[in-house]
């Protein structure tokens, strides 16, 4: 069942929150890679994080009052009800810039190669470089972590979502390998995208070309049947001008 209200409250909000969700991925990364914070200004940057925190709890619960059938809404947006609620999967409200993909990807609906380039540059960077901030936040203080700085992360999340994992780096904590599940997850998700996105493009451009085929088959056929017409008419006209000379030929001469 369709959600026109949402649909409508989303295009209203997108863009805001998408600037929201800007804003807390540039402050955790700052919050993240500076460890030498002050204790005021890691308390200040908190804040900032909860306040954006709270407008995105804001914006599910309107969501949920706008849905016709909400328990069906709750099922169907598990992850956003999860990401508000599990304080160990704060570093994931960032990906709302994921929204980005999709206005860029109706700007390129009718170019197959940037779609793939947009899901794929964009998806991969976004979701990467979250990962890898989620992951360095819960790794680099435990005990027997081999995930210490932001060149690591990079390469773990790197080879996770690429789904080699070489198992030289890996989370030893709760939180991280709740982050290294959802981007095990997510890697898998978008090498289906992508695989999918191909298969379509092999299939619609295979009808593309059947059709045109198909269709200058029928056009050749067409004029050939034309030009056989027009041989038919000349060759009846050339029959009737031999016919009339043999008649000219037989005829008396006048006397």
């Amino acid at each position: 069942m369709d959600e026109p209200r949402i649909a409508a409250w989303d295009r209203r909000v997108d863009w805001p929150l998408t600037g929201l969700a800007v804003v807390f991925l540039a402050v955790f990364t700052w919050q993240v890679l500076q460890r030498s914070l002050s204790p005021e200004m890691h308390e200040a940057l908190d804040t900032v994080l909860t306040v954006i925190w709270a407008i995105m709890g804001a914006d599910y619960v309107v969501r949920i009052a706008l849905a016709h059938r909400r328990l069906r809404f709750v099922g169907t947006h598990i992850l956003d009800l999860l990401i508000l609620v599990l304080p160990v999967l704060r570093p994931l409200r960032a990906l709302r810039v994921v929204t980005i993909i999709g206005v860029l990807n109706r700007q390129l609906r009718d170019d197959f190669r940037g779609r793939v380039a947009v899901y794929v540059a964009g998806t991969v960077t976004l979701v990467g470089f979250v990962s890898a901030l989620a992951v360095l936040d819960a790794e680099r203080d435990a005990p027997g972590a081999t995930i210490t700085t932001f060149g690591e992360a990079l390469w773990w999340t790197i080879t996770t979502i690429s789904t080699v994992g070489y198992g030289a780096r890996y989370p030893v904590t709760f939180e991280g390998r709740l982050v290294a599940g959802t981007l095990m997850v997510a890697g898998i998700a978008l090498l289906g995208v992508v695989t999918a996105s191909i298969a379509s493009w092999f299939i619609t451009n295979l009808r593309t070309t059947t059709a045109a085929a198909a269709q200058r088959t029928e056009d050749e056929l067409q004029d050939t049947t034309e030009r056989l017409d027009e041989v038919l008419v000349e060759l009846r006209a050339v029959n009737a001008r031999l016919a009339a000379l043999e008649r000219d030929r037989r005829s008396p001469p006048p006397a």
